[in-house]
């Protein structure tokens, strides 16, 4: 009963106050053909001795992107987290924090929360940031949401290179939101502009790692009555490559991951979201701003909250029901620890480090760079399929890359390689002659 301390007599009391005969009857509105006619196939419970045992067997088999040399990417970044971000977001005064709705004692948080919205509108080069969503690809579908309002249109299109989970993650909220969606390839999104589209939806750098300058694009958006959205999957290329905000942006959404998060098996991550200031009320989730008290001090409060826990549902702007807080925290620790000036160097070290690495890869027979401008992160074509070399170079204890097939099945050749500050000149020996010896 350690872990279900309700007893029977407990069950039939909290079912006497509601009104309802059995358990069975508070699922009466779910259809019996959802429901399961019997227990599921389950092994029995373990003892916590027991369980500990298992799922330190289970841990084992994974391979740890920092224990090995790894090429991982695709959305996802192993970057240093200075100790001092760990330590500050296991306080009490923070790990225990949640929805600031009473700000007279919430004023650290919504503080740190205010600062986080700084930080993000000053390297996406936006006015105004919220106060972070649930992650990359849903900060995206949120955006097509917030240009169908703005624009009273309901068509989205999609770059060719958008991430495919950012792509399907849209889909997704456009198949229970009423809105369409549309693909065409980066050069061609221009001329599929017309009066139905709300929004151009590109990466920067793309998936496969291209990085672009979108402001002509943005300029036939603006003359087509539609916004552009930017999409950063690799926040820390913002220390180096054009802003969103400079290419004429009006929506910004990223993947803040990279900065005070660790890759955690793929969460809890973080999105970023920003735009210009004429749209602050289309905005989704929350806003935290600056007041002064009745002494004239200053003060934080919630300033816009137009989520369903606040408002009417059909009132809301967004049906999103937190923000990932401490991830924000996580990340605002870490670039406030880098400044300005070590964001960018940060973001220099990672471009090196990728630039070394595609000189290398690129020189090996059969091998071409199919990336002519990057970041951190580009695309390799080999002779031969991509997923089986992975697989083959992962039990050498070498993690390759992601094969793009994976996520993109008509180009089972592809590999999708990233390179970070972490990356050394013995991993990048290390790939380069086991891909070599592959490849024979």
């Amino acid at each position: 009963m350690r872990y279900l301390p309700l007893t029977d007599e407990d069950r039939r009391a909290m079912l006497g106050v509601i009104g309802a005969k059995s358990v069975d009857d508070l699922f009466g509105d779910v259809p019996a053909a959802l429901r399961l006619s019997a227990p599921l196939d389950l092994p029995s419970g373990l003892g916590e001795i027991e369980i500990e045992r298992e799922l330190a067997s289970l841990a084992a088999q994974n391979m740890a992107a920092g224990a090995v040399p790894s090429f991982l990417g695709a959305g996802a970044y192993r970057h240093h987290v200075p100790a001092a971000v760990d330590y500050l977001v296991q306080r009490g005064e923070f790990l225990t924090s949640y929805t600031p709705y009473q700000p007279e004692i919430a004023q650290g948080t919504l503080q740190a929360l205010f600062e986080f919205q700084t930080q993000v509108a000053l390297i996406t080069d936006m006015e105004v940031a919220n106060a972070s969503m649930y992650d990359g690809a849903t900060a995206a579908a949120e955006a097509v949401m917030m240009a169908n309002r703005a624009t009273r249109r309901a068509k989205a299109l999609i770059a060719g290179d958008l991430h495919p989970h950012y792509r399907a993650v849209i889909e997704t909220y456009g198949r229970f939101n009423g809105f369409a969606t549309a693909m065409a390839p980066v050069d061609a999104l221009a001329a599929s502009l017309d009066a139905a589209i709300s929004c151009v939806v590109v990466q920067n750098p793309g998936f496969f790692g291209d990085v672009r300058d979108y402001a002509a694009l943005a300029e036939a958006c603006h003359k087509a009555g539609a916004l552009l959205v930017v999409a950063v999957t690799e926040v820390v290329a913002l220390g180096l490559i054009k802003s969103p905000g400079a290419m004429g942006a009006d929506i910004v959404v990223a993947e803040g991951q990279s900065l005070g998060n660790a890759l955690e098996y793929g969460g809890p991550y973080l999105g970023l979201f920003a735009t210009r200031e004429k749209f602050m009320r289309q905005m989704p989730g929350r806003l935290t701003g600056q007041t002064v008290d009745a002494d004239g001090l200053r003060g934080f409060v919630l300033t816009l909250s137009a989520r369903e826990q606040h408002i009417r549902r059909e009132k809301a702007t967004s049906n999103i029901c937190t923000n990932s807080g401490l991830c924000a925290l996580a990340f605002s620790i870490h670039l406030a620890l880098l400044g300005e000036a070590g964001f960018t160097r940060l973001a220099e070290l990672n471009h090196a480090k990728a630039v070394q690495l595609a000189e290398r890869l690129e020189k090996l027979p059969g091998v071409k760079l199919m990336t002519p401008s990057f970041f951190n992160e580009f695309t390799l074509r080999l002779p031969r399929p991509a997923a089986p070399l992975v697989d083959a170079l992962a039990t050498r204890g070498i993690l390759a890359g992601v094969p793009v097939n994976r996520l993109l099945p008509e180009r089972p050749n592809d590999l999708l390689v990233a390179a970070t500050e972490l990356t050394t000149d013995a991993d990048i020996d290390a790939l380069d002659a086991a891909l070599r010896e592959a490849l024979r």
